[in-house]
């Protein structure tokens, strides 16, 4: 275990590695599913090199870095380098293209990326949009022609390259830029110091009460708070090793936890939806694994990961890029359904109304504030939208935007953003739990729910449904509103309904309830006749 960890002066990820490499270089830290590996000490000498392999390439200390690759020990290598250099990773989704990439490099201002070849031409199909990128660090073979602005190197060079030696960063110093994928305008850059980096893996350390016998299975993407920081930062504080997967898959997950002993997992809802639809077998009880998180922690998931494959614990958490993980489940402590408790040590979280700020009693909906107790625990603002900053700001508290429930033990449930919470008949009523009806109804692919205007004078809201069928299925948009009623409580029974090829959604896969919105009722089945 890092020996600062209780010490947010000292919460530098590449201090921790450079500590690692001292005390146990030998000890295997990461594998990936390319058959790549290094060790503790490894990573380390690595990362130096990294760094001042980018260093002799001009990058300097606070530029930002775009790390644009998929899950591997390279990826760490070149996020780590920069961390030595002090430099910013902005770390990129992998599946962005077009204008949703060239808004991320052109609003970071990115003028060097770490690629993997096969992702540059990503880059190129865009480049006469790109004002700032003029160099490319393309991570193997790579036979895309590249605009003459642009100066290509081979990230091999890390290897002849001398290593770094100058000063690091501090913990307010900012580590990564990460993107949050807007439902209503561009997405923001998160600016992220060191310390909030770091203290991702120490509640997780916390809440999952990791140790010298554990190892980690990541298959969700490294761009993202959850893998990079909640699961490989953990694994790098604690000392213990980490696989790394390239890309999730339901069908070789079980297969791979086997294979390389691990003992905790994280999953997203989604993905733990798409495990536990593969077909049962009698061995799936037959692995390691003894905790798992699972955010969102749908009752029915919890109950199958335990019945199913015998996981003995399974806790869920609430948290965003902006404001790390102040809510986290607890081992021990079966809470299916909740997002768990308050990270007392480092936050302090209130439940309050959304248009006074003014803290709820226990068991009543309102918003989730939060704001830190330690230096740099936070994001420091959003990349040049100040603006935006001071809007999530108010009263002292940050406003996340999101809707959820304390009861009378601090248990908390989040229940849906706010703005997705539709008012009517006197009841606020969350799109997502009407959504996990409507989506258990045979033929129904995706489903949004979403307010429209009540024609009601001084009325409040609609509820609205927009299905998505399976491929070659026809849906009868009434059938399905009637077999949902039957789980549904009156003032949560859709008025209008549409069937719609798709839904629109960001970048990062989330549906545009705003679009929605915006298009009404119009050509919609009104089912008000029923009632």
């Amino acid at each position: 275990m890092y020996s600062a960890i209780d010490d947010p002066a000292r919460w530098i990820l590449p201090d921790v590695l450079a500590e690692m490499a001292a005390t146990r270089p030998d000890a295997p830290w990461m594998s990936d599913s390319g058959g790549d590996a290094m060790s503790f000490g490894q990573a380390d000498a690595d990362a130096r090199r990294a760094a001042g392999f980018l260093h002799q390439l001009g990058v300097e200390r606070g530029q930002r870095v775009a790390v644009f690759m998929l899950n591997s020990c390279n990826q760490i290598r070149a996020w780590m380098g920069l961390g030595k250099l002090g430099a910013v990773a902005v770390m990129l989704n992998t599946e962005l293209r077009g204008a949703f990439l060239r808004h991320q490099l052109n609003d970071a201002e990115v003028g060097c990326a770490v690629v993997d070849a096969e992702l540059v031409p990503a880059l190129t199909a865009i480049a006469d949009e790109l004002t700032h990128l003029r160099q490319l660090v393309v991570v193997g073979r790579s036979d895309e022609r590249l605009p003459l602005a642009w100066r290509s190197h081979d990230w091999a060079g890390i290897h002849r390259a001398e290593p770094w030696s100058g000063a690091g960063p501090s913990a307010a110093d900012t580590a990564c830029i990460m993107y949050t994928s807007g439902t209503s305008g561009p997405s923001k850059g998160v600016l992220m110091p060191h310390a909030h980096c770091a203290l991702y893996g120490i509640i997780n350390i916390r809440a999952l009460e990791l140790g010298p016998q554990d190892k980690y299975y990541i298959s969700l993407p490294l761009f993202h708070a959850n893998g990079l920081l909640i699961q490989l930062a953990a694994t790098l504080l604690a000392g213990i090793p980490a696989h790394v997967r390239t890309r999730f898959s339901a069908t070789a997950w079980l297969a791979d936890v086997r294979e390389h002993g691990a003992t905790v997992s994280n999953f997203l809802g989604a993905t733990a939806a798409f495990l536990l639809a593969q077909p049962p077998g009698p061995h799936d009880s037959d692995h390691r694994l003894r905790a798992l998180m699972n955010a969102p922690n749908l009752p029915q998931h919890e109950a199958q990961f335990r019945q199913r494959f015998g996981i003995r614990d399974v806790i869920s958490g609430f948290g965003m890029t902006e404001v790390n993980m102040p809510i986290m489940g607890r081992i021990g402590r079966s809470a299916p359904g909740a997002a768990g408790w308050t990270v007392a040590p480092f936050f302090e979280v209130c439940i309050a109304d959304p248009d006074t700020d003014r803290a709820l009693p226990a068991g009543t909906m309102g918003e989730i504030l939060v704001r830190p107790k330690v230096p740099f625990g936070f994001m420091s603002g959003y990349f040049n939208a100040p603006q935006k900053t001071v809007e999530a700001w108010r009263n002292l508290w940050f406003h996340t935007g999101d809707a959820g429930v304390m009861d009378a033990d601090g248990l908390i449930t989040f229940i849906d953003r706010i703005k997705d919470c539709i008012r009517r008949r006197g009841e606020n009523i969350s799109a997502t739990e009407v959504e996990s009806v409507v989506q258990e109804i045979a033929g129904v692919a995706e489903v949004a729910a979403y307010a429209v205007p009540s024609d009601i004078p001084g009325g409040e809201d609609e509820l609205m449904l927009a299905l998505v069928p399976h491929q070659g299925i026809t849906l009868d948009a009434r059938r399905v509103v009637d077999q949902a009623a039957v789980h549904l409580p009156r003032f949560a029974r859709p008025r209008y309904v549409k069937v719609v090829a798709q839904l629109p959604k960001t970048a990062t896969g989330k549906v545009q309830r705003a679009a929605l919105r915006r298009q009404g009722a119009e050509g919609a089945l009104d089912l008000s006749a029923g009632g």
